[in-house]
């Protein structure tokens, strides 16, 4: 499918889920994103993480650990808000609770929800 207009995707995953909060198997989970925003932006779309923009608030914040007060004040609430300024979320990877609620709340706002990147346009 093409497009005249590249769409500004939310690309969610597990973050946490299935890690035990181990920071080597988190790194794995954030790079399968990455990755993955990498071949959407290859497509000709703008990719975007929550992560991008969560971890340095957090870091700033003060947050002490993964999963401590601060981190959870802050990581889910700005993907949540993050989607108001995307067209669409593109879902990856296993079980997440956190990636399921981003799909929610997209779906909730209206935006297309992909959950394979091969459904996406290809910009010429």
């Amino acid at each position: 499918m093409k497009t005249g207009k590249p769409l500004l995707i939310l690309i969610t995953g597990p973050y946490r889920s299935g890690t035990n909060d181990n920071p080597v198997l988190i790194e794995a989970n954030v790079k399968a994103m990455t990755d993955t925003a990498l071949e959407v932006y290859n497509m000709g779309h703008m990719p975007v993480l929550g992560e991008w923009f969560a971890l340095p608030l957090i870091e700033a914040a003060g947050s002490e650990k993964v999963g401590d007060g601060i981190f959870n004040r802050i990581f889910h609430p700005v993907a949540v808000k993050l989607i108001d300024y995307c067209d669409a979320v593109l879902r990856i990877g296993g079980a997440s609770t956190g990636a399921d609620k981003m799909v929610s709340a997209a779906q909730a706002k209206g935006k297309i929800i992909f959950r394979n990147k091969t459904e996406l346009p290809i910009m010429e």
